[in-house]
């Protein structure tokens, strides 16, 4: 069963197998956002009964791109608090398009390439909690349009897949049809990334 957790869970509540930190793309409501929420539900049943938890990372995912740099720090957080708090939980790390993005700041990965631009930055986690990552996957991540995708780039390389459809222009530098950033809640794109991190926490 797959539950998803408070901003901040009480001290007491037992952990869990398995927690996936996901960051909603833009304009999508609190929450893991649909991409998210789908990826978490074919997760948990690849896992052979392990207890599944969802982190939902708290930032604005508004048109104001600067404020990913707040998400990033709240994923760093949670990620600090679970390596103190629950020292055998293993931890998957995710998001969608500008949650993506954030992803790419813990990592090291500047998310638009080797600028900053109007998308903000926040500091890269420290070894041992970029260490506590088991896995991580992106979606539509613009950082891939940049030539850096997470998957070869930055603190996760080598446990990350970052998915792209081809005829999105946010991950894509071939990309000219906005309707492909809305489809990586479906196959192919899902069932990649649930298989790449269902190997990783086996």
């Amino acid at each position: 069963m797959v539950c998803e957790l408070p901003p901040s869970q009480a001290a007491g509540d037992p952990c869990p197998d398995v927690e996936v930190i996901f960051a909603r793309g833009t304009g999508e409501p609190a929450g893991l956002g649909r991409v998210g929420q789908a990826f978490v539900d074919a997760l948990e049943p690849r896992l052979g009964g392990r207890t599944v938890a969802a982190y939902a990372v708290d930032y604005p995912a508004s048109f104001d791109f600067l404020m990913a740099a707040e998400g990033a720090d709240n994923a760093a957080a949670e990620i600090a608090a679970m390596a103190s708090r629950c020292r055998d939980t293993r931890l998957v790390l995710g998001g969608y398009s500008q949650g993506a993005a954030l992803v790419d700041m813990l990592a090291g990965v500047p998310p638009l390439g080797d600028v900053v631009g109007d998308i903000g930055s926040a500091p890269y986690l420290a070894t041992p909690f970029a260490d506590k990552v088991t896995a991580a996957a992106v979606f539509g991540n613009p950082s891939a349009r940049f030539g850096t995708p997470l998957s070869t780039t930055g603190l996760f390389e080598g446990r990350a897949i970052d998915l792209c459809n081809p005829g999105d222009p946010i991950c894509s530098p071939t990309g000219e049809t906005m309707s492909a950033h809305e489809n990586y809640e479906f196959p192919p794109y899902l069932d990649e990334a649930v298989g790449f991190v269902a190997r990783l926490l086996v």
